[in-house]
């Protein structure tokens, strides 16, 4: 009896293992491979645990409803070693960001296996060898980010079949041979290729026609063959002439003296992606700017709906009549940083139109505005937003913020992050728009001094009394966005001081938390569905982004790993200890406190936040 107990024990666990060796979690085995073959010297990788069930609860991994992986996020991690074969097992994987390391190697051919992806992100390694021909096989791709690594050998031609992509950029690596320009990327989509010294760009000749058959006696059939043979190479050519031309024609025509760029020069480096429309095109596209098409108004002018001729919904943004040197200013600025910052949280300037009288911008069409008109100015018909689509705009957000400032050369300040200029796709993914009042920052500088630009209620304080602008003022703008998030309200508001109130949302929230009034923090409009932890976290994240001095904010890269699950217990614990520090020292000294959360909330418990249902 005992024996037969003991053989049907170790049936069951051989059929456990076996079942989960065939059945069971192939991802989190091609993701442990893929640990094994790196170097993780900051313990990114930590939680990587191969005894779970599944890797939904990773680091760095997201997941569908279904379980399955659909992110890896591992982007400027200090990794090290060589990607793995095994990655085209994560068969659901949409993203794949393993940018700005140290990794090594070829990139497998098996990643033509993801034919769910949409962005491959590359970029920054030392990968080496052929770009694979199987990377054509990813026919939802919109992003394909190789730039700045070793690669050898030609452009795939297969890449050119990918009609779904909408940036391409290979620039700065060793490639050679001839750039494609038929197929779906030539003129339309942005593609990037400088230092690649070796390539040739220019089409492909045209293939011979097929010879007549050789079995044939016949004289005129040959001669037949021949005239026929002429007129197709002549008609390949007088298409192809016409294409090569335009692409030609592209990379070498001056551009209108408009950006300041030294005649030698190529100003194709700013605006080598973007289309030039002309102003009929828009004209008619708006029904001559009608106001039944007004999407929205702000300082510098207003933006339209509008229809290309192709079908296509487009954003017009429309700069004042008069030619202020503000207006021609933000019309330089916009068209400048929004062709260099290509991301898929930021929004994407499809072209512009430029006329002695008008200047345009023309993005793609949010089919669901911004979250501040989704918040506050959403038709009765319209949901609220839920819960797991806030938090999925507060990373989103960041991770377009974050772009501009660690991946921009030289880095991008926005100077106006707030709820309004976060926009909305029609799978309510976040993008960061409205570029007016970005600027430029060199890697040598620590900040810019200029005129104050922004909105009330989102400026930082040391903005608003020196000038200094830094990518920590945005950090306090985006600190602000996500209380807006949480509460649904604005971030000034003067009709709170109806109810005896703080005017500025920061002040209202601190006061809530003070007076352990927790219950009206979070927006009505989510009737208590929500998750108070995922509540709690992102108010710790909002508190430590508005901390009144730059230096005591987080980077917001930094703010992209604690909304992602990594580095927010500890951050927060240790502003804890400084806060009580502060206010020992300040009833010591007789001070006074503007606010300081007393002892018994530190913690943000489950029930304070959690109120009245």
């Amino acid at each position: 009896m005992d024996r037969t107990i003991s053989l049907i024990a170790i049936w069951l666990i051989f059929g456990f293992n076996y079942v989960s060796k065939v059945y069971g979690n192939a991802e989190g085995d091609a993701l442990n491979a893929l640990k094994t073959q790196l170097t993780d010297p900051n313990n990114i990788l930590q939680s990587w645990d191969p005894t779970l069930v599944n890797p939904c609860t990773w680091f760095h991994i997201t997941c569908d409803q279904g379980n399955s992986v659909s992110r890896l996020d591992l982007g400027n991690a200090g990794l090290s070693g060589q990607l793995v074969p095994e990655l085209g097992q994560l068969s659901k994987l949409q993203y794949l960001e393993l940018y700005g390391n140290n990794i090594t190697g070829k990139i497998p051919e098996q990643l033509g296996n993801l034919t769910q992806l949409m962005s491959l992100d590359l970029y920054l390694n030392k990968l080496e060898g052929d770009i694979p021909d199987t990377l054509g096989n990813l026919q939802q791709l919109r992003f394909l980010r190789l730039n700045n690594n070793t690669l050898t050998g030609t452009i795939p031609n297969s890449l050119t079949t990918i009609g779904s992509l909408q940036v391409l950029d290979l620039s700065h690596n060793n490639l050679s041979g001839i750039v494609p320009i038929n197929g779906s990327f030539s003129l339309f989509t942005p593609i990037s290729y400088d230092g690649n010294l070796n390539l040739v760009i220019q089409a492909a000749p045209p293939q011979s026609p097929v010879a007549p058959d050789s079995q044939s006696p016949s004289v005129s059939n040959s001669a037949t063959g021949a005239i026929a043979g002429g007129v197709a190479a002549g008609a390949a050519l007088l298409f192809a002439g016409p294409a090569i031309a335009i692409a030609w024609y592209r990379r070498r025509k001056p551009q209108d003296h408009f950006f300041d760029v030294p005649a030698e020069e190529d100003p194709e480096v700013h605006l080598g992606q973007l289309k030039r429309f002309s102003l009929r095109e828009l004209q008619v596209a708006t029904d001559t700017f009608s106001n039944n098409n007004i999407l929205g108004r702000g300082g510098f002018g207003k933006v339209y709906k509008g229809r290309l001729a192709d079908g296509s919904l487009v954003a017009v943004k429309r700069l004042k009549e008069e030619r202020s040197q503000g207006g021609e200013l933000q019309f330089q600025t916009e068209v400048e940083m929004i062709s260099m910052a290509v991301h898929r949280n930021l929004l994407r300037l499809r072209g512009f139109c430029m006329t002695p009288t008008e200047r345009l911008l023309v993005y793609p069409y949010m089919a669901n505005g911004s979250v501040a008109s989704c918040l506050r100015d959403r038709p009765d018909t319209q949901p609220p937003l839920d819960w797991p689509i806030r938090k999925r705009i507060a990373l989103g957000a960041a991770r377009g913020l974050a772009y501009l400032h660690d991946h921009c050369d030289p880095k991008i300040i926005h100077r106006d992050v707030k709820a309004a200029n976060i926009l909305l796709d029609e799978e309510f993914e976040a993008v960061v728009g409205d570029f007016g009042l970005a600027k430029l920052m060199d890697y040598k500088d620590t900040h810019v001094t200029t005129a104050v630009r922004g909105t009330i209620g989102h400026i930082a304080p040391e903005y608003l009394s020196t000038g200094k602008s830094s990518e920590k003022t945005d950090v306090f703008g985006y600190g602000v966005m996500l209380l807006e998030l949480i509460t649904g309200q604005r971030a000034f508001d003067l009709a709170r001081l109806a109810n005896d109130d703080e005017v500025m949302l920061l002040d209202w929230v601190k006061g809530l938390l003070t007076d352990k009034m927790l219950e009206k923090l979070v927006d009505e409009d989510l009737d208590g569905a929500y998750v108070d932890d995922e509540v709690e976290q992102l108010i710790q994240v909002a508190l430590l982004c508005t901390q009144g001095t730059a230096m005591e904010r987080p980077k917001m890269s930094e703010v992209v790993r604690m909304l992602e699950g990594d580095g927010l217990a500890e951050r927060w614990e240790e502003w804890q200890k400084e806060e009580i520090f502060r206010q020992d020292y300040n009833q010591a000294h007789n001070h006074n406190i503007d606010w300081i959360i007393p002892d018994s909330t530190y913690n943000l418990s489950n029930e304070q936040l959690s109120g009245p249902r």
